[in-house]
């Protein structure tokens, strides 16, 4: 019994690093006197399962005193930009729809998620980033692709 509660935890660990993100940078969009401001910030993170593939992200981040401890509801509002960065190698067969990035943007019912798509006739992955919710979820979604280069050079 105790193995199988140090391996939940051991996985939990291993699913919260898969999914960090680098911060790249931030800009204040409503300045609040108490608590961090309102911003937009965008940070980055490789497909997991994709070498070669780096998403960029934008996302709106709530201040005030409840974004400051973490109780604020982030907005549904993100954009997303995935390029090639080095040689595209896939770690196996893609499953569409796949989530490669996800994280909390309230207390407990709300996640902002990028899943990706493999348009094989095409040859190109396809990012979606969206919003949902427990009850309500968000229409708010934003694309990007990535064409599979094949002799690919910086």
């Amino acid at each position: 019994m105790v193995r199988l509660g140090f391996l939940a935890i051991v996985m939990a660990i291993g699913l919260v690093a898969a999914v960090a993100a680098e911060e790249i940078g931030s800009v204040s969009t409503v300045f609040k006197a108490l608590g961090p401001n309102d911003k937009i910030v965008v940070e980055a993170f490789d497909d997991p399962r994709v070498a070669g593939v780096t998403c960029y992200l934008s996302r709106a981040k709530t201040g005030g005193i409840k974004g400051g401890v973490g109780l604020a509801e982030d907005t549904s509002d993100a954009s997303i930009a995935c390029r090639q960065v080095g040689p595209i190698h896939i770690d196996g067969t893609l499953k569409d729809g796949e989530v490669v990035f996800k994280k909390d943007t309230s207390l407990l019912f709300k996640t902002m998620q990028v899943v990706r798509f493999h348009d094989r006739k095409r040859d190109v992955l396809v990012y979606l980033v969206y919003s949902d919710k427990l009850i309500d979820g968000s229409p708010k979604n934003s694309v990007s692709a990535v064409a599979i280069e094949k002799n690919w050079k910086p």
